[in-house]
């Protein structure tokens, strides 16, 4: 009878270096994978969290109100400031949040290290006696990961014709007509340019109710 041949060493070796091979390529291609999956699932974030700040920001410049939350030298209301990083203005809340009335707003710019920028919201309530506005919460971050950007206004000029953009509004008794907000993104993910238009109610200051009649012509700082 004739016996059996069994596996030599080298081939035993090769077998299982060639196995090592394949198992080492099935582990790239998932880890490779999951790489995709979680960069496609970083960028759907970015994207949504973008859409979601734009979002936000248009519905609460569009209902901007001609509500005065401080005075000029001359003691005439403020009802929009606005400069290259910071702008503030009164609006009510969207949904439930809208119960507690308008609420001075105050758009930010602001340093989150690592030579970045964050866009941030904050908020406070202004009484109806003319009192210094109360802070509500702290702020609310509505984007991270800023490498650059400002704000810009744009409002009528003498003629009613649309001025220049301009990087501070310069007159605090009215609101521009419109706001551009210009962020350049980490990561290369793109922030598409935003112009909001600003709608004002003109009767939103109408009224023996109106918040800034009861400025009693002190400075609120």
């Amino acid at each position: 009878m004739k016996r059996a041949r069994g596996f030599s060493l080298m081939e035993v070796l090769a077998a299982l270096a060639l196995l090592t091979i394949v198992l080492l390529g099935v582990y790239s291609g998932v880890r490779t994978a999951s790489r995709i999956v979680r960069s496609g699932d970083a960028a759907i974030e970015r994207m949504d969290a973008i859409r979601s700040t734009q979002g936000f920001l248009r519905a609460e410049l569009a209902q901007a109100l001609n509500i005065g939350f401080d005075r000029n030298d001359d003691g005439d209301p403020i009802v929009f400031n606005g400069d290259a990083k910071t702008l503030r203005f009164v609006a009510p809340l969207p949904g439930y949040l809208g119960k507690l009335g308008p609420q001075l707003q105050t758009i930010s710019l602001v340093d989150d290290g690592h030579r970045t920028l964050r866009l941030e919201a904050s908020f406070a309530l202004l009484p109806p006696d003319g009192g210094e506005p109360k802070t509500v919460g702290e702020p609310e971050v509505l984007l991270r990961g800023i490498r650059s950007g400002g704000f810009a206004y744009r409002g009528m000029d003498d003629q009613n014709q649309p001025g220049d953009w301009q990087e501070t509004w310069p007159d605090g008794r009215r609101t521009p007509s419109l706001v551009r907000v210009t962020l350049m993104l980490n990561g290369g993910t793109a922030w598409p340019t935003m112009d909001a238009p600003l709608r004002i109610d003109p009767s939103a200051t109408g009224g023996p109710n109106s918040l800034s009649r009861g400025l009693r012509g002190q400075v609120i700082r």
